[in-house]
Parts: C-alpha cells; structure tokens; sequence
C-alpha cells in the first residue's frame, strides 16, 4: 500500500490549504484514516482522524481544519482554513488497510508533505 500526499506549501497567516492523500495498492478495505504533522524539535502529533463518518481533531485546530475521505478513491483530504504559524510541519498521511493475505489491518504512512505558514 502507498499513500502519496499532495497539497503542502507556503501560505500566508489567515490563509487555506488542501492536503490531500491518495491510497494505491492491492486494497480489500481501508479503516480508520488521519493526518498527522510533525514541526522540528516536536513529536509527531495526531491533527485529524476519521473512521466511516465519526472525527475527531487536536483542540489545536478544532473549528478551522475539516478531515474529509471519498472511500470510492481510497482518498482522504484535509481542508486547512485560518492557519497560523504554529501549524508549520510536515504533515502525514496515515491509514489502516487490510491487503490480501495480511489477516488483519495493517497502518501506513505517507512521505509526508511540507506546510509552512509564514508572511
């Protein structure tokens, strides 16, 4: 299974972005599905996770940051609104899948992609 993360960038403070994350692979389900950020010198951070249609998100970013999946796609994305300096980091893509032959849900991780908000 690969998740390939797309969207990261330079955006001003107050300013959007829309990370998405595609799955490819021999895919029989995907579970639970999230994105995570890591800044330098910190741990890495569960941002939003998202399990058929319940979510939750870090108090950081409740009210401005929307997790959403199309199953039909194997694609989770992350609708970033109001961001702040703070939320400079690399954010990853994580998902459960279950592949042939595994027996159960295994959890995998993007390459991660940049997201650096700064004026």
């Amino acid at each position: 299974v690969q998740l390939v993360e797309s969207g990261g960038g330079l955006v001003q403070p107050g300013g959007s972005l829309r990370l998405s994350c595609a799955a490819s692979g021999s895919i029989i389900s995907m579970r639970a599905m999230a994105w995570y950020r890591q800044a330098p010198g910190n741990e890495r951070e569960l941002v939003a996770a998202i399990t058929g249609g319940v979510t939750n998100y870090a108090e950081s970013v409740k009210g401005r940051f929307t997790i959403s999946r199309d199953n039909a796609k194997n694609t989770v994305y992350l609708q970033m609104n109001s961001l702040k300096p703070e939320d400079t980091a690399v954010y990853y893509c994580n998902a459960d899948a279950l592949t042939p032959g595994s027996g159960w849900y295994a959890k995998y991780w993007g390459q991660g992609t940049q997201v650096t908000v700064s004026s």
